[in-house]
């Protein structure tokens, strides 16, 4: 038994919107930890420039462009990264959309759906195509991005929170579909100055962050990779079904960002 609980040498991992942002980090982080990294999302450039990173560090990789909200793409994927590696031990469904909408009646149905889409569907649906295939295997880990929006929910997020509260229930599910050999949890992250935070009024949400959060400020994406490595690996081999909240204190915080 490797005395690292966090070493992944050997391991394939499949990260949905693994191009920037959280995704990118922890693809990296994967590959650091000596894993084999399948990047998706939906511009090529984009993956295989994170693709040439990992490739740096020593570890393959497959860039593959997909639209993670759209059903029939996913198989594509997963026979791309299973006919690549021959397997896949790690599934992260970090892809998410968030839009912003100037009132609760301008939300099309269109847009509803693309939020539920990206946000809920297509994790679904690659959890039952890659969780059953690890059921079949060695088994493996299947780690959900949600957000605290799923459990503290504001104005102005709402059908994103819905949806990321379905996927904190597909978790719990999953989580009892596909044990003993598949490990299925999730990550709830608070506010990350991800390329996202660049469309928001920093000075505003810095003033914010003081009172609202706990530590003080929002997350830099390097700070998601523990809890990531943590339920990729060894590290977490009794825990299911869990989801762990990464926000700088917000949970239960009575003075938190609205």
């Amino acid at each position: 038994m490797s005395t690292n609980l966090f070493d992944l040498t050997g391991k394939v991992a499949l990260v949905t919107g693994g191009s920037r942002g959280l995704g990118r980090e922890m693809a990296l982080a994967f590959a650091a930890q000596g894993a084999d990294v399948v990047i998706a999302s939906r511009k090529m450039d984009a993956c295989e420039k994170t693709a040439r990173e990992i490739e740096a560090l020593g570890r393959r990789a497959l860039p593959y462009a997909c639209h993670v909200g759209k059903w029939s793409e996913l198989d594509g994927l997963v026979d791309a990264a299973y006919a690549t590696f021959g397997k896949v031990d790690i599934l992260v469904n970090n892809a998410g959309l968030s839009p912003l909408y100037p009132s609760l009646d301008a939300i099309t149905e269109d847009l509803f759906d693309k939020v539920v889409a990206i946000n809920l569907k297509g994790p679904f649906r690659l959890a039952a195509l890659v969780g059953t295939r690890m059921m079949a295997g060695d088994g493996g880990s299947i780690i959900n991005v949600s957000s605290t929006a799923a459990v503290t929910p504001s104005p102005m997020s709402e059908p994103y929170g819905a949806a990321k509260a379905g996927l904190n229930a597909l978790t719990r599910s999953l989580a009892n579909a596909f044990g003993p050999k598949v490990r299925v949890n999730c990550v709830m992250p608070g506010p990350f100055l991800t390329d996202i935070s660049k469309a928001w009024d920093l000075d505003a949400f810095n003033r914010a962050a003081k009172d609202g959060i706990p530590l003080g400020r929002g997350g830099q994406p390097h700070e998601i990779v523990g809890a990531a490595l943590y339920f990729a690996s060894s590290a977490s081999s009794f825990t299911t079904g869990s989801l762990l909240a990464v926000d700088g204190g917000v949970q239960g915080n009575p003075r938190a960002l609205g």
